[in-house]
């Protein structure tokens, strides 16, 4: 396929990025490929590769290498570029909620020389002079805590089970009050929070009941207390699905949120570390062109 370029994260799979380089180059053709060498380098490749002319820009990697991309490509200000996916890294969520499949990149590949795309939403958030977009999820308090102590050589070589490790370290702690402002005028209040932009967080579970990637609204769910038992609660009830129906458990659709905190607390976007509060969330409608599998374009 021309003008194809991908942007591999070798960080995914540091020890065989080599492999699977050769192993991109087999599926996709004369893609050419790019490797990110730190955090921000995908972001930088994607914003030379948009003034370069590239129309399709596929990101080779987790969900973090997904959102560095993505702001990439929104930093050129081309709106005719298409994101593609290929799933390699330690969390792809993203690729889950478009049904991309995960454990063959041979298929993945295919989706993107297939050609097919939809017009996805782009959130978006503010934090004094700093704009940044996400693509799937977004957590204020805990997760993002998890995140901000888990660190890269973690997740290379424990994968998933690193944040897990995180969150035994964290479970005890009381965290500062997190009040939120809803596109309505309404106020909240709790723990912790998670905002989505489809149904999927952390993996296979359906967090979001009602959440679509182009309806227009972000998803949030409040979460009012944080202790151990607490929290016990709230997985327990998540991998039953009835998580939203738990009386300290609140899930509200808006089109913009205000966040913020009287402690310092912080927030990540897509899996990755992004700043403390406070924090404004939004909506760019159909902010983004991305190859899915045909039945879900």
């Amino acid at each position: 396929m021309k003008n194809l370029l991908v942007i591999l994260n070798p960080a995914a799979h540091s020890e065989k990025a080599g492999r699977l380089a050769d192993r991109i180059r087999e599926v996709a053709g004369d893609a050419e490929i790019r490797l990110s060498s730190m955090p921000g380098d995908a972001e930088r490749i994607a914003a030379e590769a948009a003034a370069e002319g590239y129309r399709s820009i596929v990101a080779a990697g987790g969900d973090g290498t997904v959102n560095e991309v993505v702001n990439g490509i929104v930093a050129s200000g081309r709106g005719d570029i298409t994101l593609g996916i290929l799933p390699v890294g330690t969390m792809n969520v993203f690729a889950v909620e478009l049904g991309i499949p995960l454990n063959s990149l041979r298929k993945a590949s295919d989706v993107v020389l297939a050609g097919h795309s939809r017009q996805i939403d782009l959130p978006q958030c503010v934090t004094g002079d700093t704009r940044r977009c996400f693509v799937q999820l977004a957590g204020v308090g805990l997760d993002a805590e998890v995140v901000r102590r888990t660190s890269r050589e973690s997740k290379n070589t424990l994968g998933p089970l690193s944040y897990l490790l995180s969150l035994a370290q964290i479970v005890g702690e009381k965290p500062p009050l997190v009040t939120l402002l809803d596109g309505e005028g309404r106020e909240r209040s709790g723990s912790f929070v998670l905002l989505g932009n489809g149904r999927y967080y952390g993996g296979p579970f359906r967090v979001f009941r009602r959440g679509v990637p182009d309806d227009g609204l972000l998803d949030v769910l409040v979460f009012r207390n944080q202790s151990p038992w607490d929290l016990l609660r709230y997985l327990h009830a998540i991998a039953m699905g009835q998580h939203a129906d738990l009386p300290d458990v609140e899930y509200f659709q808006t089109l913009s949120l205000e966040v913020r905190s009287e402690g310092q607390v912080p927030f990540e976007l897509d899996g990755e570390m992004a700043g403390f509060l406070p924090v404004s969330f939004s909506v760019l409608r159909e902010g983004l062109r991305v190859f899915t599998p045909a039945a879900s374009a």
